[in-house]
């Protein structure tokens, strides 16, 4: 199994800057692109996490696995991800409700 320190989540700021270098490369403009950049990354996040979970179950399974903790935090890293990606939904969909209550 592949054991490599937990990668850091970068700060919205960090993310809003890299999509405006994106953005400039591409000749595009606005914040749609960022917030595509950041659903993309944190489905992408899950995926990566969902895969790791399934590869330490199976290490486990068959006991190839030495060290049962590392399926306990590929387990955990997974949940976390799906978490996160469930309240970025939720906020998105909040926002989208405020933005249609709006009166012009």
């Amino acid at each position: 199994m592949n054991t490599q320190p937990f990668s850091v989540i970068q700060p919205i700021e960090n993310a809003a800057a890299l999509g405006g270098a994106r953005r400039a490369e591409k000749g595009s403009a606005g914040t749609d692109g960022m917030f595509a950049d950041i659903f993309k990354s944190a489905i992408d996040n899950v995926k990566t996490t969902d895969q790791e979970k399934n590869e330490a179950q199976y290490l486990l399974a068959t006991g190839q696995l030495d060290n049962p903790a590392e399926a306990t935090i590929a387990a955990t890293k997974a949940a976390a991800a799906v978490e996160l990606l469930v309240q970025l939904r939720n906020k998105a969909l909040d926002a989208y409700s405020e933005l249609t209550r709006i009166n012009l």
